[in-house]
């Protein structure tokens, strides 16, 4: 039987989550479930970081070729992004449920996705519009670990303890 771990999860609020005021209301549910935000910031990330992100680590590129990449990196660059460093147990997969299916108009009410968003991929592609789908949130662990390591220097990462822990791990 796997062992069961505490993890560090990456989330990052893309432009659309940031301007629609909606940051809030989405981090209080990660809270909710007993996640512990371990470290945050705003910015504005150039073409260079988006592309390590969403190429060297993510392969978006490679997977779904230059017409969705090209799309997803206009979109993001669009205004502020927050990055933010999520942890708990299995907080990589528990995140990952909270957040549903990358394609908005599939994700179940009561995601984050469901709830707050609804563009399908056949809208976004007759359009040539990326999807606004809110919140990245990092695939597996290892990806995790990658991301959190791209956007985050080990000093920016925080070790504390919640009060809710005693509750939640």
């Amino acid at each position: 039987m796997a062992k069961v771990e505490v993890e560090k999860t990456l989330i990052i609020f893309k432009p659309d989550s940031v301007q629609r005021g909606l940051v809030g209301e989405i981090l209080s549910r990660f809270e909710k479930v007993g996640l512990k935000i371990v470290a945050t910031k705003m910015l504005a990330p150039d073409h260079e970081q988006y592309y390590k992100h969403y190429e060297e680590i993510g392969s978006l590129k490679t997977r779904a070729g230059d017409k969705i990449f090209d799309i997803t990196l206009q979109m993001m660059s669009v205004g502020p992004v927050i990055a933010m460093v999520l942890e708990g147990v299995e907080a990589v997969s528990l995140v990952r449920k909270l957040v549903g299916t990358t394609e908005p108009k599939s994700a179940a009410p009561g995601t984050i996705r469901g709830d707050f968003s609804h563009m399908s991929y056949e809208y976004a592609d007759g359009t040539a519009k990326g999807i606004p789908n809110l919140i990245h949130a990092s695939g597996d662990k290892k990806e995790a670990e990658q991301e959190i390591a791209h956007w985050f220097a080990n000093s920016e990462v925080y070790d504390y303890e919640a009060l809710n822990e005693k509750f939640t791990r």
